[in-house]
């Protein structure tokens, strides 16, 4: 594992400082045509799918150079492009699995943002167990009938197509009886609804088809092989992105310490409470662990090496560990930590002039974090998933033992 930086790679890191000192905007892009103007900045400095191959519009870049956009882009603060999902996820799929017309249709686009992607997968009972799946894709001439129901769907209120695993053969053993199908959200039968999430912002939705017809020819990869397509884009969404998480809670670390430089606990400075200093601690070295588990990994990726079913080791990783941070935040803000909007500035994640609203609270960030072990695969999931693939822990407890821990359950609530 080689963890030292190239001297063209500290060079690219300052030629990415630069551009970014040019570049950035002075507030948050609000409109959609703010956001496209910042995304076709982003585009035309090289700066997305810059591992896509060259003949797409990528740049072939190193996974290191890729790293560093990506933590220079967190470290200053940056908007995030549009078509995050597009571009990380669906192109690169249709690159692997799609027909030559569906690339020359799509790929280009969703680079430059022409086309907005979303995900349509989960379904109301089926989030964590994807592959029980209800929404039906019934097979009428050269076309697709489209019938069911999508929930927890990013951007669906402003996506102009989605990638969706659809039931196509109902027959079938339930990870064979599915196919993947690019949907027109414009279509008549589609309807979104967006849901209002705990943390106030409304970027979920749920969506929902009525005979939407769909021509055949936007069936990705083979019949009845969508189970085996979604774990492209699923690996994808599982990449090596760490680090520019790690500069992320980094930000909000450092705003933490000016914040308790000010704030006064018991009547003191809360920076001088040793309590307190030592958590400020604690979530500084856990931070620094996840930085050493990411350059593992990108040094994993630099040899050529693809990460396997051990990436659920860091989406497991920064997941909860993002979580536990927003906890200790909150406890040393006490109710400073709970205002959205509103308070001193002196106090706030962000202050009123940088703009981000609601997004730029302490609340906000804590109340988001519970997201972060759910998408892209429950904690739950990812603890499955390295016990089974990593560990090679049984799947299956013998049903004897099972049998035995209730009745030394029920005997241990009959002793009370």
């Amino acid at each position: 594992m080689d963890l030292n930086y190239t001297a063209e790679d500290q060079a690219f890191r300052q030629h990415v400082r630069d551009w970014l000192k040019e570049n950035l905007p002075r507030k948050k892009p609000e409109t959609m045509d703010e956001k496209r103007e910042w995304h076709t900045k982003l585009y035309e400095a090289g700066f997305l799918g810059m591992g896509w191959p060259k003949a797409y519009g990528g740049q072939e870049a190193r996974p290191m150079e890729q790293a560093i956009v990506g933590e220079e882009l967190a470290r200053a603060g940056a908007p995030a492009s549009l078509n995050g999902l597009g571009i990380s996820i669906f192109a690169p799929t249709l690159i692997h699995h799609g027909t030559a017309q569906q690339k020359a249709d799509h790929v280009k686009k969703i680079l430059t943002a022409e086309e907005i992607w979303c995900q349509l997968y989960s379904e109301p009972n089926s989030g964590s167990d994807l592959a029980s799946l209800q929404c039906r894709a019934d097979v009428d001439g050269d076309e697709f009938v489209i019938n069911g129901q999508k929930i927890w769907t990013s951007g669906a209120y402003n996506s102009d197509w989605g990638m969706m695993l659809a039931r196509t053969d109902r027959n079938a053993p339930k990870h064979n009886g599915i196919s993947c199908i690019m949907i027109d959200m414009h279509a008549p039968g589609v309807e979104v609804r967006p849901l209002k999430q705990i943390s106030g912002s409304q970027e979920f939705c749920e969506v929902f088809f009525t005979n939407v017809r769909v021509p055949a020819d936007n069936l990705v990869g083979e019949m009845n092989s969508g189970w085996r397509i979604a774990q492209t884009t699923l690996g994808y969404e599982r990449g090596g992105n760490s680090l520019s998480r790690v500069s992320r809670m980094l930000q909000s670390f450092d705003r933490l310490l000016d914040v308790a430089q000010t704030l006064r606990v018991d009547g003191t400075r809360a920076i001088d409470d040793p309590i307190i200093r030592q958590k400020l601690g604690e979530i500084y070295s856990e931070i620094e662990v996840l930085r050493y588990s990411s350059l593992r990994i990108l040094s994993s990726l630099e040899k050529g090496q693809r990460p396997g079913p051990e990436s659920s080791i860091a989406k497991l990783h920064y997941s909860e560990l993002d979580k536990h941070i927003q906890e200790v935040i909150m406890d040393i803000l006490g109710p400073y930590g709970q205002q959205i909007g509103g308070g001193p500035d002196e106090f706030k994640f962000m202050t009123d002039s940088d703009e981000y609203g609601e997004s730029g609270s302490w609340a906000y960030t804590f109340l988001y974090s519970r997201a972060g072990t759910i998408y892209a695969g429950s904690s739950e999931i990812q603890k499955n998933i390295l016990g089974e693939r990593v560990l090679g822990l049984p799947k299956e407890v013998r049903a004897d033992r099972i049998d035995l821990a209730q009745r030394a359950a029920a005997g241990a609530k009959g002793a009370e």
